[in-house]
């Protein structure tokens, strides 16, 4: 089986871009909350740090991670035709 990269590219992106868009939302409604997720989730004390969210930060950060998302998706599934080709 081959798998599309740019169909790949293309979901993994708007994928990335949804989960971005939820997590800007809930900092935004629970920032304690999620300061201390984010802690949790990465075995270390944010506690006396805070967010730093604006609008140019929040589209910056939502097509540089959906666009790298993109791109590695697009890479693996690249690699992932090469490598499964067959060779008889």
């Amino acid at each position: 089986m081959k798998l599309n990269p740019n169909r790949l590219f293309v979901a993994v992106a708007i994928a990335i871009a949804i989960a971005w868009l939820i997590c800007t939302a809930l900092v935004g409604i629970a920032p304690g909350g999620m300061m201390s997720l984010s802690g949790h989730m990465m075995h270390t004390n944010f506690h006396g740090m805070a967010w730093s969210m604006n609008p140019a930060g929040i589209v910056a950060g939502l097509f540089v991670w959906s666009l790298s998302g993109g791109a590695l998706a697009w890479l693996i599934a690249t690699l992932y035709n090469y490598f499964g080709r067959s060779d008889g």
